[in-house]
């Protein structure tokens, strides 16, 4: 089975605010759709946490490397990508694309074989993962607010971050205890303090002494604290902090997560799927992980193709047990024929059907695509 095409379309029109202090407005691309064609007639789907002007860029250099390749060899077709092009990108969109065209390509082999990806990738361990509802942070009230309405669909973990979150000892204080108070007790809460913003303000010593604050509340991990380069503040933090410390969801490629899991800068490691390299090297970074007593979590904030993405993933490691899920995102919940549901633990099932288990609604994705041709 050979690819025969590739195309992408940027997702537009109902974009989630990041928390970013350049706000996005929705209809900013930061995500888009790839679909890997074949001879044979199968199409695989993967998603890329770029904008569609810069993934077109990237496909104009991968495109002669791929086309006539075998369709059945993500980890081999998506190293030859990756051998190729460290001249021209290493790290950057090029590589946040092949992470895409990794991701169809698993798609692609699981449909091809009539199994899972997860079974693919050595077994599955789970069945069913929690997906923890991920949201902006706000002031207290208005948060407390929204965080009892996602109770109330079910979840059972929840992560804030980003928004306030750092402009004042007090506030930030006031909006983990609302936060704490709306979702009970008997709910996860992590904090994402957003460290890879633009011009981060806060080191190790503001680091330190706000996850004692969140220590005291009980939070599960606290994320991005620093700046996203600060690794000797990280390795610090990780020791004394008494909450398990998480981040990584900038880095791309296992290369640039070694150093930080050999130097033990992570409880953590949060890899996105849509970033680092697709799941060839996502799942090198997550036994990576594993073997230096490091918990991989994946990192989510993106579309139903990087969740479904996860999913499969998260079956195939042992200490995998949270997913992340963008709430109120259309381009998690609409873009898909058959919306994600939670049972009644709050958990979400991963599918056992070949490939990602995905189908995409072609015309909510027409819809947030501009009507731009990404399937035949």
């Amino acid at each position: 089975m050979k690819i025969r095409s590739i195309r992408c379309a940027g997702l537009r029109g109902a974009t989630p605010e990041g928390g970013w202090s350049n706000e996005l407005k929705p209809d900013d691309c930061v995500h888009t759709l790839i679909a890997v064609q074949t001879d044979q007639g199968l199409t695989g789907v993967g998603s890329v946490f770029t904008s569609d002007h810069l993934v077109r860029g990237a496909l104009k250099l991968l495109e002669p490397l791929l086309i006539g390749e075998q369709a059945l060899e993500p980890e081999r077709v998506s190293e030859k990508l990756h051998q190729h092009t460290f001249w021209q990108g290493r790290g950057g969109s090029v590589t946040h694309t092949i992470s895409g065209i990794d991701i169809a390509l698993w798609d692609l082999l699981g449909q091809a074989t009539g199994q899972p990806v997860g079974r693919l990738l050595g077994g599955r361990y789970r069945e069913r993962v929690r997906p923890y509802a991920s949201v902006l942070m706000e002031e207290p009230k208005p948060l407390a607010e929204r965080l009892r309405t996602i109770k109330a669909q079910g979840f059972r973990a929840f992560k804030i971050g980003w928004g306030p979150f750092g402009r004042s000892d007090a506030l930030d204080e006031a909006i983990v205890r609302a936060a704490g108070d709306a979702i009970g007790a008997d709910s996860l809460l992590m904090v994402d303090a957003g460290g890879s913003n633009a011009f981060w303000p806060h080191g190790y010593k503001w680091a330190l002494r706000t996850s004692e604050m969140l220590a005291d509340y009980n939070v599960t991990w606290f994320e991005e604290a620093l700046l996203p380069d600060a690794l000797a503040d990280y390795v610090k933090l990780r020791e004394h902090s008494r909450v398990p410390i998480a981040g990584g969801e900038v880095l791309t490629r296992r290369q640039s997560f070694q150093p930080w899991l050999e130097a033990g800068a992570f409880d953590i490691v949060q890899p996105d799927v849509t970033k680092v390299g697709g799941i060839s090297e996502e799942r090198r970074i997550a036994w990576m992980a594993r073997e230096h007593g490091v918990r991989f979590i994946p990192h989510g904030w993106n579309t139903a193709v990087g969740l479904a993405a996860d999913l499969q993933l998260a079956s195939a490691f042992p200490d995998t047990d949270l997913v992340e899920y963008l709430n109120g995102s259309p381009f998690i919940d609409e873009i898909v024929t058959e919306r994600w549901k939670l049972d009644a633990d709050g958990m979400l099932a991963i599918p056992d059907t070949p490939g990602l288990g995905l189908k995409l609604n072609r015309d909510a994705v027409a819809k947030y695509t501009h009507g731009e041709r990404l399937f035949d």
